[in-house]
């Protein structure tokens, strides 16, 4: 069985507390072939200080001002070497230190472009709980978390975050992803622990606009296709039957 290059990207600014633990959970995954990136927002907080702690266990990171955490994502699909790629944001550490080994048969599987499994939150007592994701679907919201996703690196150089949006570029990603014919895949893993402080999280009403805005962008779009789709077979048979006209 070939082994793919896994990309496991981080992307992090001003958050020094929570990355060692990211960083440790990545370096720490006993399958092997993968390689580890970190994208810093140009940090003035120390975090460049944890970076360079760990500078021996990571394959490549940059710290530099960016456009908010998409346009740092994107940076980080432009750095990545691995045929796929998976976001592991600060803070968010993986389920254990055999996610990678677990995930492994459903991303050598040819048919597969988008492999998604569970995640675990921690509810209003600190309890952990699984947040378990739905079957793929062209849904109007997340029905997975972006941090139990594994993508092919290509389709997200394809279809680059849109930066225009601060909280649901990823929606918007995957819902393009879906409607262009990737193949999706559920899977039962346990991928991540996730980090319920993190900026979607505290903004679920803003986020919730942006994904109306990208719904109503996306359907606009795809209407205007299907209507000229129509008018082309319209006029394909007219001319079709002036033709055959005895």
């Amino acid at each position: 069985m070939k082994m793919p290059l896994i990309s496991i990207v981080t992307v992090v600014y001003n958050n020094k507390n929570l990355l060692e633990k990211t960083i440790q959970s990545a370096v720490n995954q006993r399958f092997g072939s993968f390689e580890y990136i970190v994208v810093d927002g140009n940090s003035t907080d120390g975090t460049i200080d944890i970076i360079k702690k760990y500078e021996t266990e990571i394959s490549a990171w940059k710290s530099e001002k960016d456009n908010g955490i998409y346009d740092a994502m994107n940076k980080g699909v432009n750095m990545a070497k691995g045929e796929w790629i998976f976001f592991l944001n600060a803070g968010d550490i993986f389920a254990d230190e055999n996610v990678l080994e677990k995930i492994l048969p459903y991303l050598v599987e040819n048919e597969n472009d988008v492999v998604y499994g569970d995640i675990l939150k921690h509810n209003k007592k600190g309890e952990l709980f699984i947040k378990k994701s739905d079957s793929p679907s062209d849904r109007h919201k997340m029905y997975f978390c972006h941090q139990g996703v594994f993508c092919r690196t290509a389709i997200c150089r394809e279809i680059p975050f849109d930066t225009a949006y601060s909280l649901s570029a990823d929606f918007k990603f995957f819902k393009l992803a879906f409607l262009k014919g990737y193949r999706f895949k559920q899977t039962d893993i346990l991928i991540t622990i996730f980090d319920t402080t993190g900026l979607s999280n505290q903004n679920r009403i803003k986020g919730l606009l942006e994904n109306i805005k990208i719904i109503k962008e996306i359907n606009n779009f795809y209407d205007k296709i299907r209507l000229l789709s129509r008018l082309y077979y319209v006029v394909f048979f007219i001319k079709l039957k002036r033709f055959f006209k005895p």
